[in-house]
């Protein structure tokens, strides 16, 4: 026969979890009651607000108080209830990072992971978790509006997307990463342009006239306006190479994803259009390393017979075969800037829209190389790209 046995207490009236036997037999682990505020103060001998202030504002209580009521909580096992602090503190304690595609496409892509690691590094000095927030069922809107966060780093939306204004009308203090805003709201980007410019200048010093492009499509693209990463970029390739005499044509731009599925299928594609580049320029790192697996497949060798540039310089870069030119962008750093202007922002210390734009430069490895013996001719006039 099991006996159960009548809890005990800790001496403040808690319960607490006890351990009977019954003939030797297997035991029985009372389960404790979830410890309150209350319990706190009358162990301390204190008020429940005088618990809260020790909990959420130490400053207005005798420090020796605020430390004996700290000590007591943590032996009796006390912890805040989550959602009542933040409706003390007025704040929730976590940064939303807002994504316009579902956090398996875009974690596909490592610039991402490099961009995540500077936010969390700033944010959770400063004390914050982070939320990601990404179409829920399909609804970015919908995620949105059950997310619970002190502001926003808004990454690869345009101002005029339907949930930015959204945020911006919920007055949640905001900042938009590689986007098209100019003043309106804080943000930060890099110089996308020269750093096109230095890619496609590198490739006219090495001979190449015959140039295609494999442009971003989907959460970095921000295509709705020439002020978006992919029409800065586009603008720098283009501008340069006109320079040279070298005009872009329609089917000289493929787009895919951000991702290196994405740099696989944009080339093949292109390669299946019948064109025959000396040289790639690839809006990101992710694109150009599936570029190459592609340009492998179809028996063309790197940077023998068609080279090839990135975008990013993420960590991968320099380990593929041959290691990757590309312009270096510093990733984890415009996390880091994004977050620290955002605190600015949450905490009171500047209210007017800041812009960080970061400087982008040129890494030379083994991915370029001349152009092919015979390819150095112009490539005949064709109908020119939108």
């Amino acid at each position: 026969m099991i006996h159960t046995p009548q809890p005990s207490t800790n001496g403040s009236g808690v319960t607490g979890p006890q351990a009977v036997g019954a003939g030797g037999g297997a035991a029985l682990e009372q389960v404790a009651r979830r410890v309150t505020i209350a319990d706190v103060a009358e162990k301390a001998g204190v008020s429940k607000t005088a618990v809260s202030f020790a909990f959420n504002n130490p400053d207005r209580l005798n420090a020796t108080t605020a430390s004996r009521i700290l000590d007591i909580a943590q032996q009796l096992g006390y912890r805040p209830d989550p959602v009542a602090r933040m409706l003390t503190q007025g704040r929730t304690g976590a940064i939303g990072v807002l994504t316009p595609q579902d956090l398996s496409v875009i974690f596909a892509n490592p610039f991402f992971g490099s961009f995540s690691a500077g936010i969390a590094g700033v944010a959770e000095e400063a004390g914050y978790g982070l939320h990601f927030i990404s179409p829920l069922h399909g609804s970015l809107s919908r995620a949105i509006n059950r997310a619970t966060v002190d502001g926003v780093v808004a990454i690869g939306l345009t101002i005029d997307h339907p949930e930015i204004n959204e945020i911006r009308r919920a007055g949640l203090p905001m900042v938009m990463v590689d986007s098209d805003v100019v003043g309106e709201v804080a943000s930060v980007d890099v110089d996308d342009e020269s750093g096109a410019r230095l890619a496609a200048g590198h490739l006219i010093e090495l001979g190449h006239r015959d140039v295609a492009i494999l442009a971003i499509d989907g959460p970095r693209s921000t295509t709705a306006g020439e002020g978006g990463v992919v029409g800065r970029r586009l603008r720098g390739y283009r501008e340069t190479l006109a320079g040279a005499g070298i005009e872009l044509a329609a089917d000289d731009v493929v787009t895919g994803p951000s991702t290196i599925a994405g740099g696989i299928d944009a080339f093949d594609r292109l390669w299946t259009s019948g064109r025959r580049p000396t040289a790639v320029l690839a809006m990101s790192d992710a694109m150009a390393i599936g570029a190459l697996r592609a340009i492998r497949s179809h028996g063309v060798t790197v940077p023998d017979e068609i080279s090839l540039v990135g975008f990013d310089d993420i960590e991968l870069a320099q380990s593929t075969d041959p290691p990757l030119t590309t312009v270096h962008q510093p990733v984890r750093a415009k996390g880091e800037a994004a977050v620290r202007l955002l605190l600015s922002v949450i905490q009171g210390r500047d209210q007017r829209p800041g812009h960080r734009r970061l400087d982008t430069r040129l890494i030379v490895r083994g991915s370029t190389g001349p152009v092919p013996h015979g390819r150095q001719e112009v490539r005949p006039a064709r109908p020119k790209s939108a």
